[in-house]
């Protein structure tokens, strides 16, 4: 198991793009990392296609410094968790450390929110394309990107992609 002693957290938030959340959690699971789903409360969150998802734990219990990647799935989730506080700083903090940030999809709504994009170069779904460049990342339509220890997917079907590369992340 290449990830055993790596951390992950991936964020949840009502109506997250199903397969953005469950895909890079089973994937970082079989390869051995801890992965934990973490929300504002501990009630079970429900995607947009009707699959859920029992958080581990809250923003409240969650510590940057546990973590060694934080992944922030698409859907309609990222816009309503960029509103709080608690989100932003634990995704600005794993910034900071130096610790991976994932986003795919509409997931780069947090990093824009965190203020972490200026000067990176990324991707996402082309409905928040201006977003992305309007806070100063430079835009790049491709199946995953990664600037330093940001890495950034577009759709579900660069979903390989972007499990590969977090993947490599965390080897190095």
């Amino acid at each position: 198991m290449s990830l055993k002693g790596k951390r992950v957290a991936i964020l949840a938030g009502s109506d997250y793009e199903d397969l953005e959340l469950h895909y890079p959690h089973l994937r970082l699971i079989e390869e051995g990392a801890e992965v934990k789903v973490i929300a504002m409360e501990k009630q079970t969150v429900v995607g947009k296609h009707g699959l859920s998802i029992v958080p581990d734990l809250t923003f409240a219990e969650a510590k940057p410094e546990n973590f060694d990647c934080v992944i922030v799935p698409g859907g309609w989730a990222p816009d309503r968790l960029r509103r709080y506080p608690e989100v932003l700083n634990f995704v600005r903090r794993m910034f900071e450390l130096k610790k991976v940030v994932a986003a795919i999809c509409h997931g780069p709504h947090v990093l824009i929110s965190a203020n972490i994009l200026k000067g990176k170069t990324v991707t996402c779904v082309s409905a928040i394309k201006d977003d992305v460049i309007n806070a100063g990342a430079n835009y790049v339509d491709q199946p995953v990107v990664r600037h330093e220890n940001i890495i950034t997917s577009r759709v579900p079907a660069d979903l390989p992609y972007f499990c590969q590369e977090i993947i490599k992340a965390l080897k190095s």
